[in-house]
């Protein structure tokens, strides 16, 4: 009856495999440990690197001793990278260089002075270091001059560098095809990737390690290519916590939530464990679909780690109860960070705008400014897009005027807002005279802000001005085609109504479908306006309805047939309300959850006037908390009213 999204079986994994890792092989042979390099450890491990440099330059080790020599040295060396001291490496660097000390032929000791000048962005120095000495260098000192281009952001000279240690027929090993992905991944070469990847392939020098295997991972989720993400990370003989990271942020980023948080249950299940960045990952997913449930169960796995959860992993889980409508949980988590940063300030604003607490927002911004947190852009978009869902037109003006009173220049997002502000209100010259003279080009948000204020208050004329634009900055756009389609429906205007639908069959421009999805268990049930046939057919939904819609008809409900932007007749109309898909949520979620629990519906879309009715309605009759979340804002239904106040 309900529609689950599940994890596909494309990333099913074997539940026997567990994470382990390639014993690196050691060198059984010990240095000779020698006074001199007692001491310049401990110099070295303390940061007293003057005093270790001066020992480096006073000794004079026997011949015997120069292994033990070149273990200091390198220690030291060690110890610049470490502290970025590029002071103290040149002076050494110079120092062997008047002494003719022979040290630096070593490969290990050349790539980390190549190392050190590339970690302090000397990439020339590093580049004049790798000349000197070797007609062949060996592969480790190709591989530190690469890592250092890329590193500075030349990863296409470090691709170059690559080609040309292969040119000299020195043979890749796991670092060197490390490297190589690295910089394929960050300058977007998939041609050059994939030729590594063959490489991989084709290697007769043992299997890939786990490394290279992540590299290669991370090269195909950077590229975009899922396909080859999922097939990698299934043939891979050993996974790690990295592995299945850059599995999660794969479907992230391809916009597969459901699959997103399916791979990190399957993680879990593996006994894998986890780090702040899985968490981090995981957050913004639960927050997409509203996934309350399973974000709570993260939260959990904070509080129970012996670690301290890091700002910007605090940050990601108050986004996710804002997200979710538990404004409450997420000033708890807020109260309790003892570090904040300006993130966290905006969160938590942005939570109390979205969830219709403007006055709430407005305290925070006074405790902010007081505790001298300088405001950026996103607070005040924050703010004034809290200002216009609740309809403080003066105050919003207020605000947008003192932004450079702050040090903040009006960007477009604040210009819409703005808009959005007078638009709502009912100023649509005055809005309208903004939008003309913006200092920058207007984008398609500001216009469609108008266009939907010109939809709230009937004004046809003005509507038809604004879609033109839109038109122009964004011709495949559907939202601006159905606005203008739904302002002339409402005006009665049905022949203009037929132009702009057969305007956009023409284009092939389709009207988005209007979804809802609700979390029960670990599930995400999905509805679409107008299908689950199946379920609506059953006899625990029909049970259901039939109660529902004679106990909110004894309340005095009446469905508001004007919402069907159709030329048919009333009987149709008030079966297509009906069948809109938060409706069918909302009633598959009463079916699935114990009396008194919450329920908490995703829309795709902006939902309709008698959408929010029933809803009201609803909530009185079954003494159920509903929380709408739809495509603008929140929607806390509790008692027959509504957080917005009918303002939205």
């Amino acid at each position: 009856m309900l529609l689950p999204i599940s994890l596909p079986t494309t990333i099913t994994v074997k539940s026997k495999i567990t994470a382990t890792f390639t014993p690196r092989t050691t060198n059984t042979h010990k240095h000779r440990t020698t006074p001199f390099n007692s001491t310049l450890k401990s110099l070295c491990k303390w940061g007293n690197l003057d005093e270790a440099l001066r020992l480096i330059k006073s000794s004079k080790p026997t011949p015997i001793e120069k292994e033990a020599e070149e273990e200091g040295i390198s220690l030291f060396l060690h110890a610049c990278i470490s502290r970025r001291s590029l002071e103290h490496g040149r002076k050494l660097h110079l120092h062997l260089l008047h002494s003719q000390n022979r040290v630096l032929d070593s490969p290990t000791l050349k790539s980390k002075l190549i190392t050190l000048y590339s970690v302090c962005g000397r990439v020339d120095e590093a580049h004049h270091v790798f000349r000197i000495g070797y007609e062949s260098p060996p592969e480790p000192v190709w591989v530190a001059l690469a890592i250092g281009y890329s590193r500075n952001g030349f990863s296409h000279e470090a691709l170059l560098l690559y080609c040309d240690m292969l040119s000299q027929c020195t043979k890749p090993g796991n670092f060197a095809f490390s490297m190589a992905l690295k910089a394929s991944s960050d300058s977007g070469n998939a041609l050059f990737g994939r030729a590594i990847h063959a490489q991989i392939v084709k290697h007769d020098v043992g299997e890939a390690d786990q490394v290279v295997n992540n590299a290669l991972l991370g090269f195909y989720v950077e590229t975009g290519c899922l396909d080859e993400v999922l097939k990698v990370f299934e043939v891979m003989p050993q996974r790690n916590v990295v592995s299945w990271n850059t599995l999660i942020a794969g479907l992230a980023g391809q916009d597969r939530p459901s699959e997103t948080l399916g791979a990190f249950r399957v993680m879990q299940g593996e006994g894998m464990g986890f780090s702040w960045v899985t968490l981090t990952t995981a957050l913004p997913v639960c927050a997409q679909l509203t996934a309350l449930h399973s974000g709570k169960e993260i939260h959990g796995q904070i509080v129970k780690s012996r670690k301290n959860a890091d700002v910007p992993l605090l940050n990601s889980l108050m986004d996710m109860y804002a997200k979710s409508g538990e404004i409450g949980y997420c000033k708890k988590v807020f109260d309790r960070m003892h570090n904040r940063d300006l993130t966290s300030w905006n969160t938590m604003l942005a939570g109390y705008s979205i969830n219709g607490q403007i006055n709430e927002a407005w305290a925070l911004f006074d405790e902010m400014i007081r505790s001298s947190i300088k405001p950026d852009g996103i607070t005040f978009v924050a703010l004034l897009s809290g200002c216009s869902h609740s309809g403080l037109t003066s105050q919003g003006q207020r605000l947008f005027n003192a932004m450079e009173d702050y040090g903040e220049q009006p960007s477009l997002e604040h210009y819409a807002c703005l808009v959005d502000i007078l638009g709502r209100s009912g100023k649509l010259e005055e809005a309208l005279n903004v939008a003309e003279n913006i200092p920058m080009r207007p984008s398609g948000s500001i216009w469609g802000s108008l266009l939907n204020s010109c939809r709230l208050h009937g004004n046809v004329p003005l509507a038809e001005i604004v879609a033109k634009r839109l038109f122009e900055i964004e011709p495949n756009n559907p939202g601006n085609y159905v606005m203008l389609s739904n302002i002339y429906a409402n005006a009665g205007m049905w022949e203009d109504v037929k132009r702009v639908r057969e305007r956009m069959a023409m284009t092939g421009i389709k009207k988005d479908v209007g979804c809802s999805w609700i979390q029960i268990k670990h599930k995400i049930h999905t509805f679409v306006a107008g299908g689950s046939t199946n379920f609506r057919r059953s006899a625990e939904y029909i049970k259901i309805w039939n109660e529902l819609s004679n106990a909110i008809k004894d309340l005095g409900y009446i469905p508001n047939t004007s919402v069907v932007l159709h030329d048919i007749n009333e009987d149709m109309k008030a079966t297509w309300v009906c069948e809109h898909s938060e409706r069918l949520a909302a009633v598959a979620a009463l079916i699935n959850t114990g009396a008194g629990m919450p329920i908490r519906i995703t829309k795709n879309l902006r939902v309709c006037v008698d959408c929010h009715s029933w809803m009201k309605a609803v909530s009185k009759v079954t003494k159920r908390l509903i929380v709408l979340r739809d495509t603008n804002r929140f929607h806390h239904f509790q008692n027959g009213t509504c957080s917005c106040k009918d303002y939205w």
